[in-house]
């Protein structure tokens, strides 16, 4: 080919702020919190994920709470999971200290809404939430955190403090460059329809809960 038929490939466009709004909300507690909701340009996934930032960031290490998207359980109240809850608490949270939700639309960790209904149905028959999404060809966790590394450091946040209970989150925005300070925990929000549930999560990704009833070990 003569290179008079080249052409130049742009380059990828950079993450990036696109349009921010207030934003009003009612917390589960009864009262209500101004936030400011943030959508993005760039993320390497495509996906329209967003940010709610609370208060004014006075601190190098502000509170993020990275929650993956769940319908069932932040919209409907779904008692199969824990998800509605941590999404409430953190509200709670950020409204009082300050500090961003980055909202990741990653339903059914990261396998998608309808296959997470198939998951469901497994569920029914035996199979813990991990077995459900095995069988189903998929693998225990499929979510990625690049977009919320993107995000955070198009707000310009490289440091943080976290709130999870999973310790692949820590790890993965590690590994993306976001420095996280310290971890805090979410609340233990079990009961009879989800305890299976959390005691998988417990089991196969380790995460830090502890059930009622359970000794934490040393």
């Amino acid at each position: 080919m003569s290179s008079s038929c080249l052409q130049a490939v742009p380059l990828a466009e950079a993450p990036g702020i696109r349009t921010v709004a207030q934003l009003p909300i009612h917390l589960a507690d009864g009262r209500e919190a101004a936030g400011t909701i943030y959508s993005f340009h760039g993320l390497s996934d495509g996906k329209e994920h967003f940010a709610l930032r609370f208060g004014d960031r006075d601190t190098d290490a502000p509170l993020v709470r990275v929650h993956s998207e769940c319908m069932t359980g932040d919209v409907l109240g779904s008692a199969r999971c824990d998800c509605g809850p941590q999404l409430q608490e953190s509200l709670l949270r950020l409204h009082e200290e300050g500090g961003y939700l980055i909202y990741m639309r990653q339903e059914g960790r990261g396998i998608g809404l309808y296959a997470k209904l198939d998951a469901y149905r497994l569920q029914e028959q035996g199979h813990d939430t991990y077995a459900a999404n095995r069988a189903l060809g998929h693998n225990d966790d499929e979510r990625d955190y690049t977009a919320a590394a993107e995000m955070l450091k198009a707000l310009d946040i490289t440091r943080i403090t976290l709130i999870t209970n999973n310790p692949d989150k820590r790890a993965q925005l590690e590994a993306l460059g976001i420095d996280v300070a310290t971890v805090r925990p979410t609340g233990v929000f079990s009961g009879r329809h989800n305890l299976r549930y959390l005691e998988a999560k417990i089991r196969h990704t380790r995460h830090t809960i502890v059930l009622p009833g359970a000794v934490e070990e040393s």
